[in-house]
């Protein structure tokens, strides 16, 4: 058995979707970044890479032309691939986002089940914080999101 963690953040600006597990989010703000800025799954395939010891997201994904606005719940199916070719089967995924200002339990079952499909397991749990006192402001604010994995590696 190995275990993984993961971390990303990206600031929110006007302007951009809000997407988490490939889930759009009705928001003022998004989330930017390269791709579709969907920290949620980053963080996931951060843990995902990092228990097989395969680096990081920007070792598999850089920020170049072909990952432009890339869906991240896609990269997620390519790292579980990845893994899978290597010998090894994601156990469970547990998630804790951080965000202010919008509402995040009504999404809670579909980033679940996009989740659970993609990495092949049903035992996936994604807990939202609001941050209390962090404030949503817009512009100058980000999301955070921290993940932690167990894979297991193929016997013999």
């Amino acid at each position: 058995m190995l275990i993984g963690f993961g971390y990303d953040r990206h600031p929110l600006v006007s302007g951009r979707k809000l997407i988490l597990a490939g889930v759009e989010v009705e928001s003022p703000f998004g989330s930017l970044g390269h791709s579709d800025g969907d920290a949620l799954c980053h963080a996931v395939i951060d843990a995902l890479l990092g228990a097989a010891g395969l680096g990081d997201i920007g070792e598999w994904f850089p920020e170049t032309e072909e990952y432009k606005d890339a869906n991240s719940l896609e990269l997620l199916r390519k790292t579980v691939e990845v893994l899978e070719k290597r010998g090894y089967r994601v156990i469970n995924v547990d998630v804790t986002l951080l965000l202010s200002g919008v509402r995040l339990s009504p999404y809670r079952e579909a980033i679940l089940g996009n989740l659970k499909r993609v990495l092949k397991t049903d035992k996936v749990n994604v807990k939202f914080k609001s941050g209390n006192s962090l404030g949503f402001e817009g512009e100058g604010k980000g999301i955070s999101c921290y993940a932690v994995c167990l894979l297991q590696e193929a016997s013999g």
